[in-house]
This record gives structure tokens, sequence and C-alpha cells, in this order.
């Protein structure tokens, strides 16, 4: 009889694990998952997102199972070749002919402008993890994405502040001519002033920029101590090649790179930007559960990942759980469940998804190493300072989001 209660009670709660499963099923479209990413596979930012960040996005998919309850879960990917146009075009194709749910990646924030409104119009679902104008999640806000890595905000709240509380007190900055750049320099000025420094001069730079040489021989004229970098890849790498070449530190002033990714770093190598203060998101090296996820990557990819492929993974998990928890791909649905949950993995340390869309978590104030202080070609950072996520980010009562409730 013992046997037979066991026996009845087994079969249904099967039942009713499996009702709830085809239930759970029949609520994502189509019954599969698509995730479309789009980002820059072969330009200025084809090595901090590109095919690395595909492969980091196919790494959650794999560890997560490859379904959701039975769903399978298809991958779309794209070039936006940094064109807006491009890339809006190529989002709303992905929505109108194969029913993508999710659009991740994104990285030129022109782009990202562009695509996030195609979404809204849609009500489709982003998640941006490679744009860093603030400006996504302030005045451009919409219901249908949220941005996941860094942003402007944090990287002049961090790199700023610490260069003009160490002296640096009078900038030139060196702009790229487009949303993000604009961004950046915007948060920079703000912070600097609001510390007692001055901005001396500015100039803006077409995107992208082979030859820096004419701003950086203006950016020496000024006579100002910090050459602010509000650029960001190639961009980034071309002026600080071109400022070694030109001799920039040896005169007396000092770089600062508001934006460096670690391929940036290891790319230019330690002799050239040896000291480089920068504001990161994460970085492989910080402790036992971002090394372990690193290796694996860097198994697959044959170098360590940035800030932006590790945040690929960790959001595109947090999707997949979402959609998991809540049985639908719906956009608004998945989008509140996500906002309800903390974030704490290898990635993100107090981590949460404000009303904004902004995810906001710890961010990292790190220098440089020297080539004597790094123990292998990896060994590129020293965290300095771990900035708390409700500091790192633009507060709340600043927003001009529509969705907050001021």
């Amino acid at each position: 009889m013992t046997f037979i209660k066991k026996t009845l009670v087994s079969s249904i709660a099967i039942a009713a694990t499996a009702a709830m499963a085809t239930a759970a099923q029949a609520e994502i479209s189509d019954g599969t998952v698509r995730i479309g990413y789009l980002a820059d596979m072969s330009g200025t930012y084809r090595d901090l997102a590109g095919p690395g960040g595909l492969e980091a996005l196919e790494m959650a998919i794999e560890d997560f199972g490859g379904s959701v309850d039975g769903a399978p879960i298809e991958v779309f990917s794209a070039d936006d070749r940094n064109s807006a146009d491009v890339g809006a075009n190529t989002v709303r194709e992905w929505i109108d002919q194969r029913d993508v749910d999710l659009v991740a990646g994104m990285v030129a924030s022109s782009v990202t402008i562009a695509v996030t409104k195609v979404l809204e119009e849609n009500d489709g679902f982003g998640i941006v993890s490679g744009s860093a104008a603030s400006s996504i999640t302030n005045e451009h806000c919409t219901p249908n994405h949220v941005h996941w890595v860094y942003d402007t905000y944090p990287l002049a709240n961090g790199t700023a502040r610490a260069v003009v509380e160490q002296g640096g007190d009078t900038w030139f900055m060196l702009t790229a001519d487009y949303a993000f750049g604009h961004a950046l320099e915007g948060d920079v000025e703000k912070v600097v002033t609001e510390n007692g420094g001055t901005i001396v001069d500015k100039v803006r730079h077409p995107f992208p920029t082979d030859d820096f040489s004419s701003y950086i021989l203006q950016a020496q004229g000024s006579g100002a101590k910090i050459i602010g970098l509000a650029n960001a890849g190639s961009d980034t790498v071309n002026a600080i090649n071109t400022a070694s070449q030109f001799g920039v530190v040896e005169a007396g002033q000092q770089l600062a790179g508001l934006l460096v990714f670690l391929n940036d770093v290891h790319a230019m190598g330690l002799d050239t930007t040896q000291g480089l203060l920068l504001t990161t998101g994460w970085y492989w090296n910080m402790d036992d559960e971002s090394r372990e996820w690193a290796e694996r990557y860097y198994e697959r990819v044959g170098s360590m990942p940035t800030m932006v492929q590790a945040g690929i993974y960790s959001s595109t998990m947090h999707y997949l759980e979402a959609v998991q928890a809540t049985g639908s791909d719906d956009t608004q649905t998945v989008r509140e469940y996500m906002m309800k949950q903390p974030i704490h993995d290898f990635f993100a340390r107090n981590g949460r998804i404000r009303e904004d869309g902004r995810m906001v978590h710890d961010m990292y104030l790190a220098r440089v190493k020297s080539p004597e202080d790094s123990t292998h070609e990896w060994d590129l950072y020293e965290i300095l300072t771990t900035i708390p996520a409700e500091e790192a980010y633009r507060p709340l009562s600043e927003s001009q989001c529509d969705l907050v409730q001021n």
C-alpha cells in the first residue's frame, strides 16, 4: 500500500511538472527563444565585444543547458558596421522576419540609441552591454531595454575624480564626435569642474580616426596638465600611440584614458600604458570566481575577456533565468522579473536593475601595472579602489528618464 501511494504521488508530481512545462513553453512565442547578437564585428570596436562577445553569449547558453523548459534557444548575429541605419534595419528585420525575442551586444552608442527606438516601437527587448553613453538610460531610456556593463557617468566619476584629486586640475578633452564621446565629455567636464578643476580646451575628432597628429599637437599647445581621451577602441589606441611618439608624457603632460579596455592595454603593451588610471566594471583577475570563468573563456578564444564580453555572459544568463522563471518571453514580463532579482555573479557585485533600466553594480578604479610588476602577459591591472554601486552611477534624483518617479 505504501508503495502504491508513493507511486501515485510520484505520478501526480510528474504529470503536474509536465503540465507546468507545457504551459510555460506555450507562453514562449513559437516555442523557441531567439536571441540576436548585434555588434561591430570587423571595425573599431571589434576586439572589445565583437566575435568574442558572441562566444561569451554562446557560453552562457551552453551553461544554461541550451533550452528553456524544452524550448530551444536560437542565436542570430550581425555586424552593424557602427552604422545606426544598419543596426536599426537589422533589428527591424529580426523582429519582423525572425521573431527575435532579445537583442544583445550593442556597442556604438549611436547604433544603440537607434536600435532601442525600434525595440520600443515593436515591444521588443534589448540588453545593452557594449555602449557607454549614460543617455541610454537617461533621456533615451525606454521600457524595452536595460543597460548592463558600464556607462560614461562612473567612468568620469572614477577616473576623472581620481586624477583631479592627484593634482591634475587642468584638462584638454580629445573627444570622439558622436553620442558616446559627447556624453563622456559632458560627464567628465562636470566632475572636473565640481572638484575644482578646469577644462582648458577641447577638440572633437571624426569616428573613427587613424591620424591623431594634429589633435595631439593641439593638446600639447594647450598647456593642460591632463589630456582626457573621450574615445574608445582603436581611436584610443591610436591617440595614446601618437602621444607616445610625440613625447607627451616626457614633456610633463599626463594622459587620462577615460574608456580603456583590457585588449587595448594588451595591444599597446605596458611600456606605453604603465601608470594609466582607468575605471572598469570588471577585471578577469579580481578573484577566484572571475578567474575561473575567464580561464574557460581563454581556452575557447585565446585571449582574456574584456568587461563587455564578461557582461554579455552575465546578462544573457540573467535573461534566460527570467524566461525560465516566468515561463514567458514577453518583454514586460521578463523585464519586470529581472528588475526584482538581485545580481551577484562572477561579473557583478551588489547588482540590481533600476526603473530607468540601468543595471548598477560595483565599479573599480584600476592602475595599469609596470612591466616589472606584471607576472604574465594578461596580468595588467592593479585594482586600487572599489566604487560602490550606489555611488558609481547617476543618482535617480538627477534622472531625465520618463520611467523614473521623482
